[in-house]
């Protein structure tokens, strides 16, 4: 994407800028509370699951890059790559923003492994914009079976290790399946 303006970064920076003072304003912290800023957190019951740069569900960020490109392909095929990137900037930071409202934080407290779930960290939140923007480019890059593979791949893995997934959890979300809270708590 060599075609990249300064004003596409300008603005990309402000969407990011608004995305941080928006969770600021909501009261989520900049960093963990622990102090320290790690690469990956692997545990999910961790409380610094959703505060670090990278955990298990940064898969999930991949994958809403995966999505937002092929569906802003097919919706404006005629706009440039830059503007379908900054849209699907906008919409991730939109639900980031969203995801860290009282409202969402105490319905992702509902699922079996978001129990104490507190919203993430503001570093956390940019990296998971960040990380769509990844699954973005691999979208434009990569051909669609391969983009496709991996997505299936990121979720099957990722469902495995945590018993959690950008499925699971849109599933939990809009309606709590008993045997899927049981088979996430471990009974």
């Amino acid at each position: 994407m060599s075609g990249m303006s300064r004003s596409f970064y300008a603005i990309a920076s402000a969407l990011l800028a608004v995305q941080a003072g928006v969770l600021y304003f909501l009261g989520q912290p900049i960093i963990s509370a622990s102090g320290h800023i790690q690469l990956w957190v692997s545990e999910v019951l961790s409380p610094e699951m959703s505060q670090q740069l990278f955990d298990w569900y940064t898969f999930s960020h991949i994958i809403h890059g995966f999505l937002f490109y092929a569906l802003l392909r097919w919706l404006f095929p005629r706009m440039s790559v830059a503007m379908r990137l900054l849209i699907a900037m906008g919409i991730e930071i939109g639900w980031e923003i969203a995801e860290n409202t009282p409202w969402v934080i105490n319905a992702y407290r509902e699922q079996a492994l978001a129990q104490g779930y507190a919203g993430d960290s503001i570093i956390n939140s940019l990296f998971d914009t960040l990380s769509m923007a990844l699954g973005f480019f691999l979208a434009l890059r990569l051909p669609v079976r391969l983009t496709v593979a991996l997505a299936i791949v990121f979720e099957v893995f990722v469902g495995y290790v945590i018993r959690d997934n950008l499925t699971l959890n849109i599933l939990n979300f809009v309606y709590q399946f008993e045997f899927i809270h049981r088979w996430q708590a471990g009974e």
